[in-house]
C-alpha cells in the first residue's frame, strides 16, 4: 500500500495502542491555501518553512491575483492530524511555485493520496498538480477554497473546467475552518481506499 507509520502511544501503559499514520499531499497553485489549511487542522504545532518574497523572485513568481501575499513555502509544511481512534494522517504541503518541483517527487513518495486546493479565480493555476497526480495514479480531491469575493462555482463546472477523470471528487472548502478542511481529509481517505481496493481487485482478476 502507501507509506504507512505506525505510533506507539502510551509507553507507560500496559495496552498496545499502536496508530497507523497515513501519509497526504496538500498541493495546489502559489497563494491557493495550503499552508492555511495545513496549519488549520494539525493538532500539533505545524512545521512551516516559509521564507518572504523578494524582488528576485518576482522574475520567477506569477503572483498575479495574490498580490498580498507576503511570504512562500520553500520546502515544504507538515502537520499531523488524527482523524478516528488509530487512525492518523501526516499531512505534506507542497511548495506552489514551478521552481520548487523538483521536491515534488520526495514528497510523494508513499503517499496515499492528496488534496488539490483549488482557487476558481485562478483555476489554471492546479493543472500542473492534477496532471501529475493523474499520471502517477495518486489519487486525489480537489478541494474549491472559497475566497470572499470569488464567484460561487459548483464541483461539476470544477470539474468540468478541470477535465478531471470521471469519479475524482471535487469539495466546496474554507481552508481556513478545521472542520471544513478535515472533511475534505475523511473525503480523501475514504476515495482513496476505495481506489485502492478496485486496483487490488484488478490484480487479483487478471492474476
Amino acid at each position: 500500500m502507501a507509506y504507512e507509520h505506525s505510533e506507539r502511544t502510551g509507553a507507560d501503559d500496559d495496552t498496545d495502542d499502536t496508530a497507523l499514520a497515513l501519509k497526504i499531499l496538500v498541493a495546489g497553485g502559489f497563494g491557493v491555501g495550503k499552508t492555511t489549511l495545513v496549519g488549520a487542522v494539525s493538532e500539533i504545532r505545524p512545521l512551516r518553512t516559509e521564507e518572504r518574497l523578494s524582488r528576485a523572485g518576482e522574475l520567477f513568481d506569477d503572483t498575479g491575483g495574490v498580490d498580498r501575499k507576503t511570504t512562500t513555502t520553500v520546502a515544504m509544511d507538515f502537520g499531523r492530524v488524527t482523524i478516528r481512534s488509530g487512525l492518523a494522517l501526516h499531512l505534506f504541503g507542497t511548495p506552489g511555485q514551478d521552481r520548487f518541483w523538483f521536491l515534488w517527487d520526495e514528497l510523494a513518495q508513499g503517499a496515499l493520496g492528496a488534496v488539490v486546493l483549488a482557487d476558481t479565480r485562478r483555476l489554471e493555476d492546479c493543472f500542473p498538480a492534477v496532471d501529475y497526480f493523474e499520471h502517477r495514479r495518486i489519487p486525489f480531491v480537489v478541494a474549491v477554497n472559497r475566497f470572499t469575493g470569488a464567484r460561487t462555482h459548483s464541483a461539476h463546472d470544477v470539474s468540468h473546467a478541470l477535465d478531471l477523470d470521471r469519479g475524482t471528487p471535487v469539495v466546496l472548502c474554507d481552508a481556513r475552518d478545521r472542520d471544513s478542511g478535515r472533511g475534505v481529509l475523511v473525503r480523501l481517505v475514504e476515495y482513496a481506499g476505495r481506489m485502492h481496493t478496485a486496483r487490488l481487485l484488478d490484480i487479483d482478476t487478471v492474476g
